[in-house]
């Protein structure tokens, strides 16, 4: 695993811990878990084409819902 360093203004360090302590994790486990799935989130112009697809056959998945 590579190890990376991080300059973040104390404010958000502390909103982190807290956010992390609420939750349950350590703030790298917390900032991990947030890397991971801004990851698997899809580039914007695929979610512009989902979108899109959806709208355009929106009156066919309603009559096949």
């Amino acid at each position: 695993m590579t190890v990376i360093t991080l300059d973040i203004p104390e404010e958000r360090l502390n909103l982190l811990s807290q956010r992390a302590k609420v939750l349950g994790i350590t703030p790298e486990d917390l900032i991990r878990l947030s890397i991971a799935e801004l990851l698997m989130r899809p580039a914007p112009e695929v979610q512009e084409a989902i979108d899109d697809i959806v709208q355009k056959h929106a009156d066919l998945y309603r009559r096949l819902a």
